[in-house]
């Protein structure tokens, strides 16, 4: 069965800092946005510059709806199981339900951060609070970054998966151009969701990682042993 490969003390302390380093910013944003300091002046003036909103970036946006990025995930963890399962991979169904967990798990982060921050939106929204962070980046980030964890395995050349990586940047990317052309969020909504999401990625990358060299080096799968 395809599997993450080993991690080297180098991959380790990288993992660290993947998971640390966007906490650390999504923290000094946050802080930022609640004490109301010179980052979060800095960022609306921003994003009054570059509000426009227009079709397309309505369109871009909503692919970060849950609408659209839940089945496209839906899709992606269904088709990894599936082809572990034809590889009669021991516990071939933990990576697409560890990925659908984090996602279903994902309002529950999102809201109550919503709620408590209680941010206004840029002025076309008009006097409504809880902007920050963005949902519909963290919905994006969290169902394409979770598909292409999932599907990674799976792809045989190093160009499919490069292939599949940009595809989920350029989506992430895409949508967040929606959502502060258009007016539905500033730009630290988008960054403090990105670096969220960050950790929930990496923490999920992680968890994959460790499930697969268990696997590898514990539980056979059925088809190794005696015939």
């Amino acid at each position: 069965m395809p599997g993450w490969p080993a991690r080297s003390p180098d991959l380790a302390g990288l993992s660290f800092v993947l998971v640390t380093a966007p906490l650390i910013t999504f923290l000094v944003i946050t802080w930022q946005v609640v004490a109301q300091g010179p980052l979060l002046r800095l960022d609306e003036r921003l994003g009054r510059a570059v509000v426009h909103p227009d079709r397309v970036s309505g369109v871009l946006a909503d692919l970060g709806d849950i609408a659209v990025a839940v089945p496209v995930l839906a899709v992606a963890l269904v088709w990894a199981a599936w082809r572990a399962r034809r590889a009669d991979a021991d516990r071939w169904w933990l990576p697409s339900a560890a990925a659908a967990v984090l996602m279903a798990g994902l309002p529950a982060l999102i809201v109550p951060l919503k709620d408590a921050i209680a941010r206004p939106g840029p002025p076309v929204m008009g006097p409504v609070t809880g902007f920050y962070p963005s949902g519909h980046t963290a919905t994006a980030a969290i169902a394409y970054g979770a598909a292409a964890l999932v599907l990674l395995p799976w792809l045989r050349t190093p160009q499919a998966r490069r292939g599949l990586l940009v595809v989920c940047l350029v989506l992430n990317l895409v949508v967040a151009y929606g959502l502060v052309r258009h007016g539905y969020h500033w730009p630290l909504d988008v960054l403090a969701s990105w670096c969220l999401c960050g950790v929930l990625l990496s923490s999920l990358r992680l968890f994959l990682s460790r499930s697969s060299r268990r696997t590898s080096s514990g539980t056979p799968s059925r088809r190794t042993g005696p015939s």
